[in-house]
């Protein structure tokens, strides 16, 4: 049985599988995975940590610096910045998403969470020695920016896309993010390697790619803020809103929560994800400071690793879309969680060489397929056609956040107290193997409750949008 192929709302028919509208949500992916690449994991953390060793005169990068009257690491310092990040994120999401959801205005939360973080990464071009806590202030307002906007963006895929198109389609997302990342990539490693042909500082070199990552992220945003569908508003024949938008976003978020508690799957899918990805973000978050402090790895064959990691994850994308097609969705994210516990063990392990390399290979691979079935499979899970999206993907992004939170500050705070890093890595697999017992309880069951019944949006649906909700197996 097939999705339906359109959702009604106050203005007519959302047409599902749309090209158009697919490859312009796509962009966004393409647009705002040059923060994650250039800010989170390469250029940014290399920045920092020269930063800390100017500030601290030494050679590492663990050398303690001050922070608003306290003494931190410098690497655990980027730890809790992040950590603060996803927390402050976490707590506002679900009520910013119930308003979006109250207001039929999730187009305009998503264009404004864009442009704080688009703005925040162009307002790092003025991170130096003398800036070190202001410029942590703005690396947390980028990091909000950037999360914020995933959410709302996160929840068009239900209704944009027919479900046998959900897997493919986040696929494809993470794809041309992993492309267009690069692509920037490559472009400020030219002016990163050739800064003084130019006449320009290595230092002046590096604020430039944050600069232009802004650029990026505003610019090609525009392509899915003008392809994706209008903002609905508030439909015509809805009860007149009493306490404003404020009140009533509560109280569209205590709607959601309600039916999240008929919900059991879905609870059981979010306490999953939770637990394996407080593993996974934490790697990709640190893997970077773990190659420059720990492994001691030149900047150069760490960025050209990491190029590597993102071509790499492309093809884990599409690969793990396809074996999801064969053996389920929660059997597939349960080999790629399997696998990543193996990463933390032989990361305790690695080496710089060849042993680091295969290693960054098998993280890339994983990497791409774990963050693109999580979300297609959240999907699949969540109400039909329900006039809630952006709400119900608010729990999926605090879900996300709070593992974040939990994950980078349990890093930060091992490393502190061990010294290593590797300490740090090792630990991570108590997160992994908890979130694959979580999934194992959701095999043989029937993803997608019907109990609630198909939701639809206010307004009479075209006769196309009457076929039989589809209940998907997870084998």
């Amino acid at each position: 049985m097939a999705s339906s192929p359109t959702l009604a709302t106050a203005s007519g028919a959302i047409e599902k599988d749309n090209k158009r509208i697919t490859t312009g949500w796509t962009f966004y992916d393409w647009a705002n995975s040059v923060y994650p690449l250039v800010i989170t994991s390469s250029i940014f953390p290399i920045y920092w940590s020269s930063v800390i060793k100017q500030i601290t005169h030494t050679d590492s990068g663990q050398t303690p610096v001050d922070f608003l009257g306290m003494k931190v690491p410098g690497s655990s310092l980027l730890n809790y910045a992040i950590s603060a990040s996803f927390l402050l994120i976490a707590l506002v999401s679900p009520f910013l998403t119930s308003l979006a959801d109250f207001s039929g205005r999730k187009k305009l939360f998503l264009q404004i969470f864009c442009y704080i973080g688009a703005a925040s990464c162009a307002g790092l071009f003025f991170f130096s020695p003398a800036t070190l806590t202001l410029s942590t202030f703005v690396f947390v307002a980028a990091t909000v920016g950037f999360s914020g906007s995933i959410v709302f963006y996160n929840s068009y895929l239900p209704e944009i896309s027919t479900e046998a198109k959900f897997d493919s389609l986040s696929a494809k997302g993470f794809s041309m993010g992993y492309i267009g990342s690069v692509i920037l990539l490559i472009i400020c490693l030219v002016i990163n390697q050739f800064h003084d042909k130019v006449g320009i500082t290595g230092e002046r070199a590096a604020q430039l790619s944050f600069l232009l990552t802004g650029l990026w992220w505003a610019g090609f945003a525009q392509i899915p803020f003008f392809t994706l569908p209008p903002d609905r508003g508030r439909p015509a024949d809805a009860p007149a809103a009493e306490g404003g938008w404020v009140l009533n976003g509560f109280r569209e978020l205590g709607k959601v929560w309600k039916q999240l508690e008929q919900l059991p799957n879905v609870k059981k899918f979010l306490l999953a994800y939770f637990t394996y990805n407080m593993g996974v973000q934490t790697v990709m978050y640190v893997a970077t400071l773990f190659g420059t402090d720990e492994l001691h790895l030149e900047s150069g064959a760490l960025i050209l690793t990491i190029l590597l990691l993102q071509v790499v994850a492309i093809a884990g994308a599409y690969l793990f879309a396809k074996l999801s097609e064969r053996i389920g969705n929660t059997r597939a994210l349960s080999w790629s969680v399997f696998i990543w516990m193996l990463i933390c063990i032989a990361g305790y392990f690695v080496q710089a060489g060849w042993s680091f390399y295969t290693l960054a290979a098998i993280i890339g691979l994983t990497m791409g397929a774990i963050q693109s079935l999580s979300r297609s499979t959240y999907s699949k899970i969540i109400p039909e056609n329900t006039p809630n999206s952006a709400a119900f993907f608010s729990f999926f992004d605090v879900t996300e956040k709070l593992s974040i939170v939990i994950g980078t500050a349990t890093f930060g705070i091992i490393n502190q107290i061990m010294g290593s890093m590797r300490y740090s890595l090792l630990a991570l697999i108590v997160f992994f193997i908890l979130g694959l017992i979580f999934l194992l309880q959701l095999r043989g069951k029937k993803l997608r409750e019907d109990s609630l019944g198909p939701i639809v949006l206010p307004g009479p649906p075209p006769a196309s949008a009457a076929a039989e909700m589809g209940v998907p197996m997870a084998r």
